[in-house]
């Protein structure tokens, strides 16, 4: 169920020749997963931490971000994908030293967990948002009193505690012994392949197919209420449908490119390991999910582009700040900040 699967499966105590075979082809194709995740992580590393800690500077200085609740879940959606970001430098020493972990054992686990709670807290608060959008179209004129920005954050917050939570089994595997050295993302009990299975399908359908789902009747309802009000009169109520329908389409997007091929890949893979299927088949689909994985990961860069191109306001403050550092080299900052405060009250 998560990437440390892919480098030790074992088939269970029944079929011992099968789990020997299987290992020794998916540690013949290690190379390749170092290449791929060593390539993505070095793309990936610097753009989502400066495009999230940057978000997240933009958001905090919105003056307006509590009468918001969409601006409560993107800084939250920031904040799981910063926090990620901060993981990608120990993974990378770990792939460029050829799979040797030099850590302690606390942080390989953190590097498991981190992954798992940055994915799907990611898809929870992109289908948060794709609901208050839907909410913002379907009831214009109660939608605020509806969806407050404090009941958006203890919905965030109950996102945090439910995944924080579902994802701790991954916090078991630490650092693990292999051919004299210590790894990590490798299982440390290659008999549990079953019960991963298991594991796998209730993440399947509560962590992506529910919420999905739910994307895909939010759009479908935006476009259908986008048709049918298309000769009513007000550009500015005509922009906001458009970009809901944008923010829509955008999330749903991400789920496709990034959420998805993961998702679907995973599940092949577990089933031929659990089935004993043929070690070229299984390698073949070892390689597919290193490389939807590397999918997934991404979204941790894509986020930040549906903060811009959906929210009026946050590129305006974006603007507003880049004029604020350019004029705090003449000793105007504050001047500069008193610009992003104006534009959020009017």
């Amino acid at each position: 169920m998560n990437e440390h699967l892919l480098t030790n499966p074992g088939g269970g105590g029944n079929n011992t020749s099968v789990t020997m075979e299987l290992v020794k082809c998916f540690h013949d194709d290690d190379a390749f997963k170092y290449r791929a995740y060593t390539f993505t992580y070095l793309l990936l590393f610097p753009v989502a931490f400066l495009c999230n800690i940057g978000a997240l500077a933009v958001f905090f200085m919105q003056s307006t971000r509590r009468s918001s609740a969409s601006c409560v879940v993107m800084m939250n959606l920031a904040l799981s994908d910063g926090s990620f970001s901060l993981t990608l430098p120990l993974r990378l020493a770990y792939y460029f030293r050829g799979g040797v972990w030099e850590f302690p054992d606390w942080l390989c686990r953190l590097c498991v967990y981190g992954f798992y709670v940055n994915l799907y807290t990611s898809i929870l608060f992109l289908t948060l948002l794709s609901v208050l959008r839907w909410l913002a179209v379907a009831r214009p004129l109660g939608h605020r009193a509806q969806a407050t920005p404090t009941r958006a954050l203890l919905v965030c917050v109950g996102v945090w505690l439910f995944v924080g939570v579902s994802s701790a089994p991954f916090l078991s595997n630490g650092v693990t012994n292999r051919a004299g050295f210590p790894r990590c993302f490798e299982p440390s009990n290659p008999s549990s392949w079953g019960r991963v299975l298991i594991l796998n399908y209730v993440a399947l359908a509560l962590g992506f197919l529910l919420p999905f789902l739910t994307i895909i009747s939010c759009y479908s309802s935006l476009v259908r209420r986008l048709t049918a009000r298309s000769g009513l009169h007000g550009s500015g109520r005509r922009r906001n449908r458009h970009r809901s329908v944008h923010l829509v389409a955008m999330v749903t997007a991400t789920f496709l490119l990034c959420f998805l091929p993961y998702h679907v890949i995973r599940s092949l893979h577990l089933h031929a390991v659990c089935g004993g299927w043929n070690c070229d088949v299984t390698v073949a689909l070892q390689r597919a999910v290193v490389v939807t994985l590397c999918l997934a990961a991404s979204n941790s860069v894509v986020n930040p582009l549906l903060y811009y191109y959906s929210t009026r306001t946050f590129r305006d403050n974006m603007r507003d700040a880049h004029s604020s550092l350019l004029s705090s080299r003449g000793g105007s900052f504050k001047s500069g900040l008193a610009l992003i405060r104006r534009r959020n009250t009017n």
